[in-house]
């Protein structure tokens, strides 16, 4: 699955989360929440990974992990050739520098008590980059990259639109120079014209500063947009993974061509056949035996029931998690392959 290192900019190897959970009378560990569930992946410098999936199914744990912002239960994650959960905090510090995030909740993630250019500074202090005037100067040009104003900086978070409040996080993302940056679902709290200049101002960054990212979204119509390559995950685990073009045209897995045929036709004359999903996402506490999406499957058979599928080249750079691949289309019909 993986291609060459030199390739690559981020390799992930065999990653899981867990989270324990504690009881009885001695507290001890009684189950785990398997949030993330030994997946792989590798990301090319310049492109756009987007992790897309249901709410809960894992994709945003992966992306704080990948970072070390949870720590890992077990695997690897690699960066320019270096294992960063092998290192240890201190020594993590240079490279989170190169690797930046911007977080879902525009607001929830700025400090109400300080004005945003203080905000922006405050990487630039913990790593004691430049003079004070050269930290001003870096910030009131990420500020400008991303259509704000240099006044805007003696402001408060609350003085801010909501479009405005994610601008902030980008700005402050970029102020560190990253070469790759996390996005977690950076547009699904905005309007919708809100959203396109969103994507734009990041897609813009990317091709002026040769931008890695990882984009976290529920959103198939903004994947659609922004992405390189798609992997969709269900339950803690990449069912799919796939170029933008072969995703959205040709998906294979059932569970990827029943999102897609939710995402909506901006053609009131073309009609595409809605898959409807029965029964609802099982708990990532006790997930189901052999293939996870097994119990919702209509194609599903007896050995999904007991053989969890390998991640496997259906076709070249096409790799899919199914006992039964199917034939979809981007109108949503299925046929059986």
């Amino acid at each position: 699955m993986q291609t060459t290192q030199s390739e690559n900019l981020i390799e992930v190897r065999n990653m899981v989360k867990y989270y324990p959970i504690q009881g009885g009378i001695l507290n001890r560990v009684v189950a785990n929440v398997k949030a993330v569930d030994n997946i792989s992946f590798s990301i090319k410098k310049g492109e756009t990974l987007s992790l897309v999936g249901e709410s809960g199914c894992g994709k945003t744990t992966a992306g704080h992990t990948l970072l070390r912002l949870h720590e890992p239960t077990s695997g690897e994650v690699y960066y320019k050739g270096v294992n960063l959960f092998a290192l240890k905090e201190r020594e993590m510090k240079p490279y989170r520098r190169d690797m930046q995030i911007v977080f879902q909740d525009p607001y929830g993630s700025l400090d109400p008590r300080l004005p945003i250019g203080e905000s922006i500074a405050e990487g630039l202090k913990i790593h004691h980059i430049g003079s004070a005037q050269e930290r001003f100067e870096r910030v009131l040009q990420a500020m400008s990259r991303v259509g704000l104003q240099d006044f805007h900086a003696l402001r408060y978070p609350h003085e801010f639109s909501g479009g405005q409040r994610q601008r902030i996080g980008i700005a402050r993302a970029l102020v560190m120079e990253p070469k790759f940056i996390v996005l977690d679902e950076p547009v699904s709290a905005l309007d919708v014209s809100i959203q396109a200049q969103v994507l734009n101002i990041l897609k813009d960054l990317q091709d002026s500063l040769d931008l890695t990212y990882l984009f976290v979204a529920h959103n198939l119509g903004v994947v659609e947009h922004i992405s390189t390559r798609v992997a969709v995950m269900y339950l803690g685990k990449i069912a799919e993974l796939s170029t933008r073009e072969e995703i959205f045209e040709h998906p294979a897995h059932p569970y990827t061509i029943a999102l897609l045929s939710a995402v909506p036709i901006p053609n009131p004359k073309i009609r595409r056949e809605r898959i409807i999903l029965e029964g609802d996402v099982p708990s990532a506490l006790n997930p189901p035996s052999g293939c996870r999406f097994h119990p919702r499957c209509p194609f599903a058979t007896e050995i999904c029931s007991q053989e969890e599928p390998e991640l496997r080249e259906l076709m070249p750079e096409h790799f899919i998690a199914c006992h039964h691949p199917q034939e979809g289309t981007s109108s949503g019909g299925i046929k059986t392959s």
